[in-house]
């Protein structure tokens, strides 16, 4: 651990400069997901604790360094202010934080207005950076699943100050060391979702420092056809069949076990509750032009809940099938509530990541049982492919 945290920095009448996620589902003029808020608290209360003045920064939507009005922090406020039961003040221009309205000065928490209304922020510009210096005088960090951005509030800031992980970075950074970095083994991977595309350096890189692969979801499907499987119209990808061969390929060699499904859910439509049965998958299967495969069936789930039996940590990264409808959620849900189970017993450390991910944990009732749930997406992905992140590495992680 190359970064320093709140419990390394003295905070005593010192302003903090905190970079936060806030970045949360908006409808009707109203938050309806205060996950990300609920996850900076312990941070902004931790600083408060300490003596120290939270002046947040954040960004909100896609403004792309203009002032749009309907992206404003102005909406998150009430959600914010309730979360952390404090009073907000929101510093509606940089101008208005550099002077110190009465309003500012008197404030316990300042919210600076989208930092992404200023081009400076995406270009990642030195002179902006200095200015969102000379608000603060200590630099705080706890936005992980934007620290895949080398902008002016997650990398070049941190330079400027005193730099510190916030509680979340600590505990996201912390999460990760102890899946990929160290982990106890043996370690396995659950790598779902709909294309190999999307996640061949995952794939890459995971493959050399796992012992077990779990694929799942549409990518099974391009893996299964790479090696002559005839999945009717199945979702997979052609371009791709040879990079599949060279994951397996390079699995192989790595002495990590990739483990496909060997059956699974096929019906001819796409819909809840669709017609289906259960056909065996492999090489040699061959199924109508009209079928398609939708899920893992129970003999590949059998599979993979006596794989995790035997791990000590697991990464989970997309479902295993189509989790959206029943009964194709089936698959997922089963191999979730394995591994919560064993994550309960105290035999696993399980680590997720991802939209897709959190959702169908969240529908299988798995998700409070797993070790650790990242929200971040990009940023989760990028760690887990093996790539710096500016974020982390401007902390000196």
């Amino acid at each position: 651990m190359g970064w320093k945290t709140l419990d390394d920095m003295d905070l005593r009448g010192k302003r903090v400069l905190v970079r936060v996620d806030i970045n949360v589902p908006v409808e009707n003029g109203k938050v309806t997901d205060d996950t990300r808020i609920q996850r900076i608290v312990p941070t902004v209360h931790d600083i408060l604790d300490k003596g120290g003045k939270p002046i947040l920064l954040a960004h909100f939507g896609r403004p792309k360094g203009k002032r749009v009005q309907d992206l404003s922090l102005l909406v998150v406020k009430p959600a914010l202010e309730a979360a952390l039961a404090r009073k907000v003040v929101l510093a509606e221009t940089l101008e208005a934080a550099e002077n110190g309205t009465d309003e500012i000065n008197a404030a316990d928490v300042v919210l600076l207005e989208n930092i992404r209304f200023y081009p400076g922020e995406t270009d990642n510009d030195p002179a902006f950076a200095q200015r969102l210096a000379g608000l603060g005088d200590v630099y705080c960090n706890d936005a992980f699943s934007a620290a895949h951005r080398a902008h002016a509030s997650t990398e070049a800031l941190a330079r400027l100050l005193p730099a510190c992980a916030g509680r979340l970075m600590q505990a996201e950074l912390s999460a990760l060391e102890a899946a990929l970095a160290a982990p106890k083994r043996p370690v396995g991977a659950v790598v779902g979702g709909a294309k190999v595309s999307t996640k061949i350096e995952l794939l890459e890189n995971l493959v050399n420092r796992l012992d077990l692969l779990v694929i799942g979801g549409g990518m099974a499907n391009t893996f299964l056809a790479a090696m002559g499987a005839k999945l009717g119209k199945s979702l997979s990808e052609p371009d791709f069949f040879g990079t599949a061969k060279d994951i397996m390929a390079q699995a192989d060699k790595a002495g990590c076990r990739v483990l496909l499904p060997v059956d699974g859910l096929v019906a001819r439509e796409f819909a809840a509750g669709a017609a289906h049965e259960v056909i065996k998958l492999g090489p040699d299967t061959v199924l109508a032009d009209d079928q398609m495969v939708l899920d893992a069936g129970p003999a590949t789930t059998q599979l993979v809940k006596d794989a995790f039996a035997g791990l000590k940590t697991l990464i989970w990264n997309g479902p295993m099938g189509a989790f959206e409808i029943a009964p194709f959620d089936t698959g997922t849900v089963a191999a979730a509530q394995a591994a919560a189970q064993l994550t309960r017993d105290g035999a696993l450390i399980s680590v997720a990541g991802g939209g897709d991910t959190v959702a169908a944990l969240n529908q299988a009732g798995a998700a409070d049982d797993f070790t650790y749930i990242s929200t971040a997406g990009g940023a989760f992905l990028e760690w887990m492919e093996g790539k710096t992140l500016p974020g982390v590495a401007a902390l000196g992680g």
